[in-house]
C-alpha cells in the first residue's frame, strides 16, 4: 500500500500558493490508518518509550493510537490557554509573527523516555519547541516522528541530534 496515494492535495489552502496536505483522506480508509499506524509502532518499539506526545491538534490522531500500542501514556501538547493545571510554554518563530505552545509542569518526570509525534515538518518550529519542553523538564527524546514531511522547506536541519522519521515525504510544493 502506498500511504503517498491516500493523501490529498488541495490547492491555494489555506493561502493563494499553498498547496496543504490533508490527511483525512488517508484517516478515512482503514487500511491506510492501520498501515500508516503499524509504520509509526514499528519505527519505536525498540525505543523504550515511556510517553507519548502529540501536538495539537493533529499530533492527537496517531498520538494516543501510538501509546496505547507502545504501552505508554499520551500526553498532549497544547496551544495557549488549552491546559487547565500548572504548565509550561515555549514560544517560537512563524513566517510572521511568534507563537506558543504548552505543556502540563507534571506531564513527564526526568527519565522519561519520549516520542514525539505530529502529522507534518514543515520548518520545524513547533515541533523544536516541543523538544525544549521535554529537555526543559528533564525528560529525553528518543524519536520524533511525522506522518508528512515537506523535504523542500527543510525543517529537518533543525534536529540533527534526534532521531526523526517521516512515513511521506514531498520534495516540491
Amino acid at each position: 500500500m502506498e500511504l503517498k496515494d491516500l493523501i490529498r492535495s488541495v490547492p491555494n489552502f489555506p493561502k493563494e500558493g499553498i498547496i496543504f496536505k490533508d490527511i483525512t483522506t488517508l484517516l478515512k480508509d482503514p487500511n491506510g490508518y492501520k498501515e500508516a499506524l503499524n509504520q509509526l509502532v514499528k519505527l519505536a518499539e525498540n525505543k523504550e518509550v515511556t510517553k507519548v506526545i502529540g501536538i495539537e491538534s493533529r499530533g492527537f490522531i496517531f498520538g494516543g493510537a501510538l501509546a496505547e500500542k507502545l504501552n505508554a501514556g499520551f500526553i498532549p501538547i497544547r496551544k495557549p490557554g488549552k491546559l487547565p493545571a500548572a504548565k509550561v510554554s515555549e514560544s517560537y518563530v512563524l513566517e510572521y509573527g511568534t507563537d506558543s505552545i504548552e505543556i502540563h509542569k507534571d506531564a513527564i518526570q526526568p527519565g522519561d523516555k519520549i516520542l514525539l509525534h505530529d502529522d507534518l515538518l514543515a520548518t520545524g518550529g513547533t515541533m523544536k519547541a516541543a523538544c525544549n519542553l521535554v529537555e526543559k523538564l528533564g525528560a529525553e527524546v528518543v524519536q520524533i516522528s511525522f506522518l508528512i514531511e515537506l523535504t523542500f522547506l527543510n525543517g529537518r536541519s533543525k534536529f540533527e541530534n534526534y532521531d526523526l522519521h517521516s512515513l511521506i515525504q514531498y520534495d516540491a510544493e
